[in-house]
């Protein structure tokens, strides 16, 4: 129950984040890495069975634990709930419930009514992961910029996922016609860039978890100019690019 634990299931389980924690101060890092190896277990956890209620079950067990940080209540003991207590704060821990409640989506795979579902399933997890993140860095100012930053990020990410999804049966696009892929990556990139130039509203010590981001603008500018790339699965930047992107953020601060 140590911060490697949690540092070899993110470097497996999550490279990017694991990269971009690695970038970060041995202080931030051992902040990042419990929250972000929780967001894997997360993730994981509705894909570990076919039984829908098994899947409610892994899931409410994370809702507990959620609650018993966010309560001061002992926490059960696991390989990431304990690092996790000693770094999360209770309005971090409230706010990371809505995460895991919002993965019920993985479980039923059903589609998006509507733009508006879909932007709240990004919210609630990229959004409560980002901003609980900053939280944890004892950040408590810039809400609104990190959130369009990481609604970015979620995007990003979601639109890298989408053939993977659709191979498991879901349906992860309001609207999957290229005009609709386009203009979702702009609008995206629209929040992002909006971000960016509001970047001063947030202290520099939430760089550290603002660093998850760093290849999102590559990922959706790829999309907006070819939405094709979506569904072939082609959109991550080429690797070397990638990492020195990173280490270019990481040294002068500017997510």
């Amino acid at each position: 129950m140590t911060l490697e634990a949690c540092a070899d299931m993110v470097r497996r389980g999550d490279p990017d984040r694991f990269r971009a924690a690695m970038a970060a101060s041995p202080v931030a890092r051992a902040v990042l890495l419990p929250i972000y190896a929780f967001n894997l277990e997360v993730a994981r956890a509705p894909w570990l069975t076919q039984e829908a209620l098994i899947a409610e079950m892994r899931l409410q067990w994370w809702r507990d634990a959620l609650e018993e940080i966010a309560s001061g209540a002992p926490v059960r003991r696991h390989e990431v709930t304990v690092p996790l207590a000693g770094v999360l704060p209770p309005d971090a821990a409230r706010l990371l419930d809505g995460l895991v409640a919002a993965r019920r989506w993985d479980i039923y795979r059903e589609s998006f009514a509507d733009a508006a579902s879909f932007d709240a399933h990004i919210e609630a997890t990229s959004g409560h992961l980002m901003w609980a993140a900053v939280r944890a860095l004892g950040v408590g100012e810039g809400e609104a910029v990190v959130r369009d930053f990481a609604f970015a990020t979620g995007v990003a990410n979601w639109l890298r996922a989408v053939p993977e999804l659709a191979s498991r049966g879901c349906l992860p696009l309001v609207d999957d016609r290229a005009e609709a892929v386009a203009a979702l990556s702009r609008r995206a990139l629209a929040r992002l860039h909006r971000a960016r130039r509001a970047r001063a509203q947030v202290p520099p010590t939430a760089a550290p978890a603002l660093l998850a981001g760093w290849g999102s603008e590559a990922v959706l500018k790829a999309a907006a100019a070819d939405p094709a790339r979506v569904a072939n699965g082609t959109l991550a930047p080429a690797e070397f690019i990638r990492r020195g992107g990173l280490i270019l953020r990481s040294l002068s601060g500017r997510w």
